[in-house]
């Protein structure tokens, strides 16, 4: 049988031309990820790289469902770094378990999968089979910063 090696997750990201951004740093009484045994639950990321809102406005009026879909890979990217800044390496991960998805969205707003669909995607190119998770895809009227989308995900680890 032949075995087949997987890509670290961090060359995965150079190989898609992708950067992680600076962990973003927790805006309230909490903190960015906690720890239990080999789950590591992670806070909601919003659509901020280095710093900088990305995806600001409700789907269906300042958004359409491809600029949303990009905002979830920025949040997905925010979670990452993350991750990485909580356990040293993104290759300490095992798998993506869960992951929540709320995109902000004009009243009767149904689209939601899609929109999250770019954050899920983008845990698939990295992580691959690992990647695939269970998964919440919910519109609401409104998010922190007036931020797009914001994801939040539950990653297990190596021991």
């Amino acid at each position: 049988m032949r075995a087949f090696t997987t890509m670290n997750p961090e060359d995965k990201l150079t190989e898609l031309g992708l950067t992680l951004p600076t962990p973003p740093a927790a805006a309230g009484s909490y903190v960015p990820t906690v720890r239990t045994g080999n789950l590591l639950y992670c806070a909601g990321t919003i659509c901020l790289f280095n710093g900088q809102m990305t995806h600001v406005g409700q789907v269906g009026k300042e958004q359409t469902v491809a600029t949303a879909r990009q905002a979830a890979e920025v949040c997905a990217l925010n979670t990452l770094a993350n991750i990485k800044a909580a356990v040293g390496s993104l290759d300490q991960v095992t798998r993506i378990v869960f992951v929540t998805g709320f995109v902000n969205a004009v009243d009767g707003f149904t689209e939601s999968p899609a929109v999250i669909n770019g954050a899920s995607d983008l845990f698939v190119k990295i992580f691959g089979e690992a990647g695939k998770h269970a998964r919440a895809a919910v519109a609401v009227s409104g998010l922190p910063r007036g931020t797009t989308v914001e994801v939040q995900v539950v990653a297990e680890l190596k021991s």
